[in-house]
């Protein structure tokens, strides 16, 4: 009985660690507005390609910040993720903030298995426990460690379940699961923080919406998903 048991338990497990790229298979995108206190200022979106364990996920994000009829802030960034059976194995981005150029050139390596990076923000190893820090993937909420997306820049992370939330995006209604994220690592100097309230809805698998603070109210929200 225990044998069975055991066997079934692996099964679970493993269910479990394979099908987060699975949940996507039928996606082919995911557009997300972009406001800062309340206001609209630009666009995140996500676009999907699956072939049998293969999936490539492109994101094109793209806001700026105008004040007195002047940018004080923007951003331009366009990055590709490749994943095969439910693994991470390259990711390239290329950002402009405010005209200065960011960057990240991330691939598998199979003989260390590890992540090797080149980032503007850090170059070297990085454990297969880390995670992009991409808005589509709800396998956030299970790491440990975060990659930056625009810098490469990898930091540890305490998620902690807030409660289950019903919210309004666009005049639709959503049963979510609220999440916040934070650094782990107090030290760090408050622009560099992670520190964000995420809502996901379970039912069809998609972070609803993400808002933090800094430099004003900022809100990823979910626009529309094919």
């Amino acid at each position: 009985m225990r044998k069975y048991i055991y066997i079934i338990i692996i099964i679970l497990f493993s269910s479990k660690a394979y099908s987060h790229t699975a949940h996507y298979e039928g996606l082919k995108k995911i557009e997300m507005e972009v406001l800062r206190n309340g206001e609209v200022i630009g666009y995140s979106n996500y676009f999907f390609e699956n072939s049998k364990k293969k999936m490539t996920v492109k994101n094109y994000t793209k806001f700026k910040v105008d004040l007195l009829g002047m940018t004080v802030f923007s951003i331009s960034s366009e990055a590709i993720e490749k994943y095969e059976n439910d693994k991470l194995i390259y990711f390239k981005s290329n950002t402009f903030q405010n005209d200065k150029e960011k960057y990240v050139n991330l691939n598998y390596d199979k003989s260390l298995k590890k992540f090797i990076i080149d980032g503007s923000s850090y170059k070297g190893e990085a454990s297969l426990d880390c995670i992009i820090g991409s808005w589509w993937n709800h396998k956030i909420f299970k790491a440990n460690k975060q990659i930056s997306p625009l810098s490469g820049s990898i930091k540890e992370q305490i998620v902690t379940f807030v409660g289950k939330e019903k919210i309004n995006i666009n005049n639709k209604e959503y049963l979510t699961e609220h999440f916040k994220i934070k650094s782990k690592d107090k030290n760090l100097p408050d622009d560099k923080k992670l520190n964000f309230d995420i809502w996901y809805n379970p039912e069809n698998k998609l972070i609803i919406k993400v808002s933090y603070s800094k430099m004003g109210n900022w809100e990823y929200r979910l626009k529309n998903f094919e």
